[in-house]
């Protein structure tokens, strides 16, 4: 799962500690604040990346949804991020708020997926792969 990249081994980086406060603060805005009707509810905040000058960060979100379901949410996500960045900016007391980029995060979709699979092979559903996939 993504997440804020730690150096060394001591304690976590600035840049760390920032980009857990801007999953956070994202999460609860889209929890309770997000009015645009596009975004959708099954929104899952995984993580956050910034940049060492923290002028940038990478929002990780897991939508669950049909592919049309999941390009309309990022569409709202794009049009919220601004305003995410004023209102990070402000919650963090940071100098310079950084930009707010939204990515999708597919390894939830991908477990789920997973799971459904074994279960099919435990019902006898589907048979077991022989082994010979072209994966």
């Amino acid at each position: 799962m993504p997440g804020a990249r730690s150096g060394g081994g001591g304690a976590p980086r600035r840049a760390d500690r920032v980009a857990e406060a801007i999953r956070e603060e994202v999460a609860l805005f889209l929890a309770n604040d997000a009015k645009d009707p596009r975004i959708s509810r099954l929104v899952t905040v995984t993580g956050c990346e910034v940049t060492r000058d923290l002028r940038h960060a990478k929002v990780f979100v897991s939508v669950m949804g049909s592919d049309a379901e999941k390009k309309v949410t990022f569409e709202g996500l794009a049009s919220v991020a601004l305003h995410l960045r004023s209102r990070v900016g402000r919650a963090l007391h940071l100098r310079l708020a950084p930009e707010i980029v939204f990515k999708p995060d597919e390894s939830i979709a991908r477990a789920t997926r997973i799971e459904d699979l074994l279960a099919q092979i435990k019902d006898g559903t589907i048979p077991p792969d022989s082994g010979d996939a072209d994966d």
